[in-house]
Formats: structure tokens, C-alpha cells, sequence
């Protein structure tokens, strides 16, 4: 089977919107990666799809109309912004297990998620509809509305880094609260889990580079793997988000195998 022009076609509003959501996770990634809270994409992710969830069985999108999307866009945004508030806390109070916390509240998330979804006939389908989204079939006003939300979280990241090396702080709420932003725009394009791989795989891929060359080449491995799993997905009719999840797992072990830090390299930085 050979690319044409019309599967090319077919294929470029999901390609611009993995680019769209590297754009603001790439940077996270790295700050995530160096804070050591792994699990706060796919925590934050997930309380967004369950606020999308209860706003489903909750009716709230019902009689709207057209802005049915924004008010499950609203409830989805104030679930993860109440995440950000709650982890925040537990940051201030209990630091040494920030990161335990964190999965703590990603599996409550995902366990409410299932218990709320148990009566519905459907919701195994739109389990797996929230976990891997539905990329293939993202449009491009979608794409649009994440690109502005995005250029809003990358500014806000500008001023909360200037802010946060003249105080000598991580930022707080504020960064919890743009990450909260950042995965509410992005897992409902791409899904819970190429969300949490678009975050950390390529920021693990290029944990061997130096800090000033880790953001290109990051945001170029990611774009690879987006390429790479439309293009599986395309010739072997498999779902796109999985697809592409795996191919940005390899692509962060080939970077580990690459570029391997060496022994006497400073860690702190990590």
C-alpha cells in the first residue's frame, strides 16, 4: 500500500494538532521531568476527562445547541483547575510525597470514572474514546481553538519562569493551574494517554542532550512520532492514538540509547 495525495490529505489536521499539543508539552515535559512529577499529566488528564464525564451524565450540555463543546470544555477546565488546586496544597503540605500523591489522585479519577460510567451502555466506548481520543477525526476550528488556548499557556510559562527564577520558586498554583490549561486543551484532541506520552516521551528521549539543545530536538522526536503512528495507523487500520503512543515510546528508549549522558555528567539538573 503506497501514501496518496488524498490519505495525505486525510491525515494533516491530525498531524497539526500533535504539533499543536507538543508545542505547550514539550516545555512542560521538561520542567516535569526535572521537578520529578511524572504522573501529573496523566492525573490532571484524567480528572479533565472526568469532569467531561459528569458533565455527560449530568445533562449540562443538553438544550445548548453549538455550545454544547464549550460547556463540556468548561467542565472539564474546572475539574483539572480543582486538581491544580488540590495538588498545589499537597505540595505545600506534604512535599516528599508529591509524587505519590499525585498517583493517588490519577487512579481515583479513573476508578470514579468507571463506577460513573457502570449503568451506560456505551461507556466502555467512551472509556476508550477519553484514553486514546479520536485524533483521526479532530477538525481544524478544534485546532484552532487549542493553537490560542496554547499560545496562552506558552506566555503564561514565559512569565511564570521569569517569575519563578527572580522569587527563587516553582511557581505554585500558577503552574499547576497552566498545566491544568495546557491537558484541558489537549485530551480532548488526542486522548488521555498520547497526552501523558506527547509530555514525557520526548523529554525522556533527550535527558542524554544539553539543556539548550533539548527543546528542538525534543519537539522533533515528537513530531516524528506523530508522523510515524498516523502512518501505521493509515497502512495497518489500527487506532491512531495507540499507534502513535507507541512509536513515541520508542523513539524515547532510542533516544536513551543515543545520546547516554556521561558518568561524570551533573544530575541536579534532572
Amino acid at each position: 500500500m503506497s501514501l496518496s495525495l488524498s490519505d495525505i490529505g486525510l491525515l494533516a489536521a491530525p498531524f497539526v494538532a500533535g504539533l499543536v499539543v507538543l508545542a505547550t508539552h514539550v516545555p512542560l515535559g521538561l520542567t516535569v521531568l526535572r521537578r520529578g512529577i511524572i504522573f501529573i499529566d496523566l492525573s490532571v488528564a484524567q480528572v479533565a476527562a472526568l469532569g467531561v464525564i459528569a458533565a455527560g451524565l449530568m445533562h449540562l450540555d443538553d438544550n445548548v445547541g453549538e455550545l454544547a463543546p464549550w460547556v463540556t470544555q468548561f467542565a472539564a477546565a474546572a475539574a483539572a483547575l480543582a486538581a491544580a488546586a488540590l495538588l498545589t496544597f499537597c505540595e505545600q503540605r506534604w512535599p516528599d510525597i508529591q509524587e505519590a500523591l499525585i498517583g493517588l489522585l490519577f487512579v481515583t479519577a479513573a476508578a470514579a470514572g468507571i463506577l460513573l460510567l457502570a449503568g451506560n451502555p456505551h461507556g466502555g466506548e467512551h472509556l476508550r474514546d477519553l484514553l486514546t481520543g479520536q485524533i483521526l477525526w479532530v477538525s481544524w476550528t478544534q485546532i484552532g481553538v487549542v493553537a490560542m488556548v496554547s499560545a496562552g499557556v506558552l506566555a503564561g510559562s514565559v512569565l511564570l519562569r521569569r517569575r519563578g527564577i527572580k522569587r527563587g520558586n516553582g511557581g505554585g498554583f500558577a503552574f499547576y493551574a497552566l498545566f491544568a490549561i495546557a491537558v484541558t486543551a489537549s485530551v480532548q484532541l488526542v486522548g488521555v494517554l498520547l497526552v501523558f506520552a506527547s509530555l514525557i516521551a520526548p523529554a525522556v528521549a533527550t535527558r542524554g542532550l544539553p539543556e539548550d539543545m533539548r527543546i528542538p530536538h525534543a519537539f522533533i522526536i515528537g513530531a516524528l512520532g506523530y508522523a510515524i503512528g498516523l502512518a501505521v495507523s493509515l497502512f495497518a487500520d489500527l487506532p491512531a492514538g495507540a499507534a502513535a503512543v507507541c512509536a513515541l515510546v520508542v523513539l524515547a528508549a532510542t533516544g536513551l540509547l543515543l545520546w547516554r549522558r556521561p558518568a561524570s555528567a551533573d544530575f541536579s539538573n534532572e
